[in-house]
């Protein structure tokens, strides 16, 4: 049974001789907005998402005027082909947003939207392909993850809270810690600050992928909603990133992002109350961002 509000349908569309099956949620109005949401999947993942979070995300942003394509990339859930990693769904993405082009006439364009590493492939497809369609994107939780990010990010987030707490050493001096906990420490340490050993590489195959996400960003301005968990590593790593890298400082400040922080909730948004405040702001960033914009004709 279909949602009050919104119509869906099951789509199927190709992808480089393979068949990708989405599902298509199309707004009840008579006049729906002009511009579309494409939700890439991060892996190893399909189209309905931890506690079914992307069905109830397409739902809200159908019944509030959107049309919304949720899919399977190659190789998972109901589409055929290998499965690839993040980094190699340029195909995919671009066969979505064509599908939803072709079958939601009067759409301008289309914001991509990804929780973690489809947030990631999200920004990737931009800077590889420049498709024009794209006008904007909600990123939540975006992974950059590398071991010296890895490693920093525990150090300020977990290692400095217990170095902190009483009972942490009241254990070491009884002997309660192992001496294997310690040598973690370290390990964590020397990968946070040390220095990387320069690649001979040619600089095309070892660019790190954090690097051409923020590439995207500043090569290719776009309207951005970054929604950040309060209690995910992988959004302190992004955040441990964003303010040390060079490449990274200051995008946050930039007119065109707005940040959503939401303290209290997980990675993917398993409770009911971050998930409809999340929900609700990007249905309001998508209101104020693209409301005056005109539709293709």
């Amino acid at each position: 049974m279909n949602p009050t509000g919104c119509q869906e349908e099951a789509v199927v569309f190709a992808c480089e001789g393979e068949h990708l099956l989405g599902i298509l949620s199309r707004p009840a109005i008579a006049q729906p907005s002009g511009c579309g949401v494409v939700i890439v999947v991060g892996g190893p993942q399909y189209r309905a998402g931890s506690h079914r979070q992307f069905v109830h995300w397409s739902r809200a942003l159908a019944e509030a005027g959107h049309a919304v394509l949720r899919f399977d990339v190659r190789g998972m859930g109901d589409s055929t082909g290998a499965q690839r990693g993040f980094q190699a769904l340029d195909a995919d993405i671009g066969a979505a947003v064509d599908c939803l082009m072709e079958r939601c006439a009067g759409l301008g364009g289309v914001v991509l939207g990804g929780l973690c590493d489809g947030a990631s492939a999200a920004l990737l497809y931009l800077q590889r392909q420049r498709d024009e369609r794209v006008r904007g994107l909600v990123l939540l939780n975006p992974w950059v993850r590398s071991e010296q990010t890895l490693s920093r990010t525990y150090v300020r987030h977990y290692y400095l809270q217990r170095l902190a707490d009483r009972s942490f050493w009241s254990r070491l001096l009884r002997g309660q810690i192992a001496l294997q906990a310690a040598r973690e420490l370290i390990g964590h340490l020397a990968a946070a600050f040390g220095r990387r050993t320069p690649s001979t590489a040619s600089p095309e195959a070892t660019t790190p992928y954090p690097e051409l996400m923020v590439a995207a960003l500043r090569q290719q301005p776009r309207p951005v909603l970054l929604a950040l968990s309060g209690n995910d590593y992988t959004a302190k790593e992004f955040l441990e990133l964003a303010e040390v890298n060079p490449d990274w400082v200051g995008w946050l400040a930039a007119p065109h992002v707005r940040r959503l922080d939401l303290p209290e909730a997980d990675h993917t948004l398993s409770q009911p109350e971050p998930r409809t405040r999340f929900e609700q702001a990007s249905i309001a960033w998508l209101a104020q961002t693209f409301a005056a914009a005109p539709t293709a004709r």
